[in-house]
């Protein structure tokens, strides 16, 4: 058979049984990705399939699939919106990787495997798979915020799986993770990204405008796909993925205002590729090897599972993106994909892991890929019953920490404390990658030298490794003072921005919520910081000793932070009692009459912004307890008083049915408090449906 008639027969018998497999898993109602997977078992090169599939060719396709997708995205993102989610997202991504790197490490030494094996499986379980989210978002129509961060920390992470290409293979082929291969290897990374952004910019935003007001939508998509293509071979050719020069070149076209007329036209050819790409994944699933080692498998299953929702949890929160939001997203992001299986094939290409290991990280990737569809499916439910699993005392913190970020974030740009912040922000950075260089070069040092200066000195080789201790200890307690120094004097100087400090001689009634912020700065810089460096240490320190002092650390500031929490509940009980009564001396209870809860606001700073909102007559609101509502769980606002008539409430329980007269005082964002009243007096039926639980379709 000829290459083109084999072309064609691998092609045919691909999406043949791709379809009758999609078809038979729709029918049954499980997700169509698990009959992909299933199709690509059954075409594999095994022993048992009656049929087979050239694998480098379906490899080859599923490339294509890669690469539309991540243009698709790039579609839905201008480079303005990837500037407003880069912090959010690096945050967020600091804390996932870091963690899950870490947890991946431990796993791997536990079970025995080498430590080069171990640092493997840390970056195998820390990249999320673009492909299977997007697929699952698209499945649930999901948009909005919670899509917008989710895809933001999918570009991030794509850029770290990029660095952590580059460093293990030069650690697999011995080179060496040295300090000068990290620096080029990021000069190199910010010189392309730069390149390609100032040099797309200035050509293909105008060229795609001339070409879309040609309006022949052949010549739109012929275009739009040569230029994904184009950009996808340059950063290939440049030693970089091809799915990161497919989404800049999304990008671009978005710059140019296309990406709504151009993502229509490639959705059909890019879910077909998809589809592909899942049946490659599934045919390289050794069905011999999961028996074998189901215990690495569940292992780090759990470690996918636990870290990434815990990374993604607890960055996204401290980000100010509220728990909603923070708990969907760490479900929707508890999976690994591609990047994980290139990582897996560097080391076993390099010799540097064993056989084992591919087979090993297909597996955990097919099983929460599958997983990932229940999980998002779930989140929202998941969400509500955290919600209203917290204790009082941090819910009343959750509901008020997004609007105190959203106050910083608006002090900063009205006031000029950005060079402070970068520059306290710079310093435990650099305090950061001077105390991991020094524990590495220690480490490597006192190992490969310990023999010679013993020779040299005269010493014993136990009495040169204690003083070699001593001495890194002695270097690198400044360092740590330094950067708890810094993290405190960023804590602080945050804090006031968001709950500013009174005039001098006058009672300081925003102590509370500013200590609250304060220890969860601190925590949050902690996590940030800490979970990489103990992660990128873990193979120079004595084992747990990093995991055992991080823990300890955030103990105590844990326990910081349930006593600011606890005393922030009685500044805003003492709050809502002064609510209640300026709701009480209205004249009239109506929405825009709101002067008597600014100045509560003004007396008892960090309280949140306050509005009130009167249930009118049809209101959806009106007849349903405030349990059924759920308005805290949908929207992130809070009801802290209600009036109704001559009856007043501090904090109505939840049980509480509102009527038509009834006033409530809610508290939030200005986002949250925006969908809580559409939620509460009825807005347009769609708008409603923003704040409502994603479900299947």
């Amino acid at each position: 058979m000829d290459s083109a008639a084999a072309f064609l027969a691998t092609l045919a018998l691909v999406l043949g049984i791709a379809a009758v497999t999609s078809v038979l898993f729709q029918r049954l109602r499980l997700p169509p990705v698990l009959g992909y997977l299933v199709a690509g078992i059954a075409l594999g090169p095994h022993d048992f399939p009656p049929v087979r599939a050239d694998v480098e060719t379906v490899r080859t396709l599923s490339e294509l699939g890669v690469i539309l997708l991540m243009f698709s995205l790039g579609l839905g993102f201008t480079l303005r919106k990837l500037g407003r989610l880069a912090s959010t997202a690096g945050l967020i991504v600091a804390i996932e990787v870091g963690l899950c790197l870490g947890l991946g490490y431990t796993a791997g030494q536990l079970m025995g495997w080498t430590p080069l094996e171990s640092l493997f499986a840390g970056a195998i379980v820390s990249i999320s798979s673009t492909m299977i989210i997007a697929k699952v978002f698209h499945e649930r129509h999901i948009e909005g915020k919670l899509a917008e961060v989710v895809y933001g920390v999918l570009v991030v992470e794509d850029l770290v799986a990029i660095l952590f290409i580059a460093v293990l293979t030069a650690v697999a082929t011995g080179v060496g993770p040295s300090t000068g291969v990290l620096a080029g290897t990021l000069t190199r990374l910010v010189a392309f990204l730069a390149g390609v952004i100032v040099v797309g910019l200035f050509i293909v935003p105008r060229w795609i405008r001339w070409v879309v007001r040609l309006r022949r939508d052949e010549t739109t998509l012929v275009a739009s796909v040569g230029l994904c293509f184009g950009l996808a071979l340059l950063a290939h050719t440049a030693g970089y993925s091809v799915a990161l020069g497919a989404f800049l070149a999304g990008a671009l076209v978005a710059e140019g205002g296309a990406g709504r007329q151009v993502e229509p036209l490639v959705r059909p050819l890019r879910d077909m590729f998809a589809a592909i790409f899942f049946v490659a994944v599934g045919m390289s699933i050794e069905p011999r090897a999961i028996p074998e080692h189901w215990g690495a498998i569940v292992v780090l299953t759990l470690v996918v599972l636990t870290g990434k929702f815990a990374g993604v949890t607890s960055g996204t929160f401290l980000a100010g993106l509220g728990t909603r939001t923070a708990v969907r997203a760490g479900l929707s992001l508890a999976q690994i994909g591609e990047f994980s299986f290139i990582i897996a094939g560097i080391g076993v290409a390099s010799g540097a892991v064993r056989d084992f290991i591919p087979p090993v990280a297909v597996a955990v990737a097919a099983i929460t890929a599958l997983s990932t569809h229940w999980l998002v499916g779930r989140s929202s439910a998941v969400a509500n019953y955290a919600d209203r699993r917290l204790p009082r005392a941090l819910q009343t913190y959750a509901t008020l920490y997004g609007s105190w970020v959203e106050s910083a974030r608006f002090a900063a740009r009205a006031n000029t404390p950005a060079a402070r912040i970068r520059r306290l922000t710079r310093f435990i950075i650099l305090d950061a990658v001077l105390l991991a260089t020094i524990v590495a070069g220690s480490t490597l040092a006192v190992t490969r030298g310990t023999a010679r200066l013993a020779a040299l000195t005269g010493f014993d080789p136990p009495a040169i490794r204690l003083g070699a201790v001593a001495l890194a200890l002695a270097v690198l307690f400044p360092l740590l003072y330094g950067i708890a120094r810094a993290a405190r004097a960023l804590g602080i100087l945050l804090s006031t921005m968001a709950v500013p400090l009174p005039n001098p001689g006058k009672a300081d009634l925003g102590l509370a919520p500013r200590r609250a912020l304060r220890n969860t700065i601190q925590i949050g810089i902690v996590l940030i910081v800490g979970a990489p460096l103990v992660a990128v240490t873990l193979p120079f320190l004595p084992a747990y000793g990093g995991p055992a002092f991080l823990g300890m650390l955030l103990l105590l500031l844990g326990l910081a932070f349930w006593r600011s929490a606890r005393d922030l509940q009685g500044h805003v009980r003492a709050g809502a009692t002064m609510i209640v009564e300026a709701l009480a001396r209205q004249n009239r209870p109506s929405t825009g009459d709101e002067g008597m809860l600014s100045e509560v606001r003004k007396i008892l700073p960090g309280i949140g912004d306050l509005a009130q909102v009167t249930i009118g007559a049809g209101s959806p609101g009106s007849g349903q307890s405030l349990a059924e509502l759920n308005l805290r769980g949908l929207t992130g606002a809070s009801v802290v008083g209600l009036r109704r008539g001559e009856e007043r409430m501090v904090f109505p329980s939840a049980r509480e049915h509102l009527r038509d007269g009834d006033v409530l005082a809610l508290t939030g964002t200005h986002e949250a408090i925006a969908a809580a009243t559409d939620l509460l007096q009825g807005g347009d039926s769609s708008e409603r449906h923003k704040y409502q639980d994603a479900t299947v379709r």
